[in-house]
């Protein structure tokens, strides 16, 4: 049991937004856009998806600041797929890879 307060953000979605069962094999460029050549292997597929309130939540901060990251030249903060013009979604891998190479860790001085 997770005891929460108040003020606490909403729990993150432990399971994919969607689950897709296209196996199709694409193995060329359609519309000038790259496929992979399995799209059943791909591990974005399979990843949990966060919508930018998710997120924000996690990170804890406001929808605002992703938003600006987002429209920034060049872009910072996590990456991104634009799913339409009103829908950002974040894969949780890139989230996690992205705080990974944002991280500090302190040296201790000899």
């Amino acid at each position: 049991m997770v005891l929460r307060t108040p003020g606490d953000p909403p729990p993150l979605p432990t399971e994919p937004i969607a689950d897709y069962t296209d196996s199709q094999t694409h193995t060329q460029n359609e519309g000038g856009a790259r496929f992979i050549q399995n799209d059943s292997r791909s591990s974005l597929l399979t990843s949990t998806w966060y919508s930018t309130r998710d997120l924000a939540a996690c990170l804890r901060v406001n929808t605002s600041t992703l938003r600006r990251w987002r429209t920034a030249r060049p872009p910072q903060g996590p990456p991104f797929v634009s799913v339409s013009e009103r829908v950002i979604m974040y894969s949780a891998l890139d989230v996690e890879e992205w705080l990974r190479r944002h991280r500090t860790v302190p040296r201790r001085e000899a």
